[in-house]
């Protein structure tokens, strides 16, 4: 499956409030669902000396699914495509890389 093909898939299942002209609901969506990966990691942190077993490696894989869901709800919310948004972001890493800026801070480097 490519990026287009997903985002068309995932749109039909975007059942939320006046979907369509609202990108509020799947922002907090994206904000919560991170969240819940890093509690996650967190987890693995504490209880586990930081190794990933096979059950928590599955279990990350489906909130990163739903990482991965809300995001492209908001590029649709925004008219943008995940394709587009892929390439400008390799786009400006490997200018950074370039640049030998990929350290450091700020939007802008």
């Amino acid at each position: 499956m490519n990026f287009k093909e997903y985002q068309k898939k995932s749109r039909i299942t975007a059942k939320y409030p006046n979907a369509g002209n609202n990108y509020i609901y799947p922002t907090l969506g994206l904000a919560g669902e991170s969240g819940e990966v890093a509690e996650k990691i967190k987890k693995v942190i504490r209880d586990k000396n930081g190794i990933i077993d096979e059950e928590t490696r599955e279990m990350i894989k489906k909130e990163l699914g739903d990482v991965l869901w809300y995001v492209s709800q908001i590029a649709s919310e925004l008219s943008l495509t995940l394709d587009d948004i892929a390439e400008h972001n390799i786009e400006k890493l490997y200018s950074r890389m370039e640049r030998g800026k990929l350290g450091g801070s700020g939007d802008r480097r």
